[in-house]
């Protein structure tokens, strides 16, 4: 059972990590034009993308500046998905195992 649930913890992490990229890259897309919200699927789909990625991505906005017109929130917001998938992994194997060893490498 424990196993299942730090399987589904840690699918539902690298699931959000890609929201986070697809996201990007599709404001990126609609920036550049290729991509036109007017179309209602097209828009459909931002707005799904943004209103899953918006309220993590908010608080790294409001520390981290752009750096000339460049948001880099999702890089950093991707970093910490990674590094809590991987806090995510070592806890588990500390449990399976029985020892802190795990956790302190």
């Amino acid at each position: 059972m424990l196993t299942i649930l730090f399987n589904i913890a840690s699918e539902l992490i690298s699931l959000y990590r890609w929201a986070v990229i697809l996201a990007a890259v599709f404001s990126m897309l609609v920036s550049f034009g290729v991509l036109d919200t007017r179309n209602r699927f097209v828009w459909t789909i931002g707005d799904f993308l943004y209103r899953i990625t918006e309220p993590a991505l908010r608080p790294i906005r409001r520390i981290v500046p752009t750096i000339g017109n460049i948001d880099i929130s999702p890089i950093i917001l991707i970093v910490i998905l990674w590094a809590l998938q991987e806090l995510l992994q070592r806890v588990y194997f500390a449990i399976v195992t029985g020892s802190l060893e795990g956790l302190l490498l």
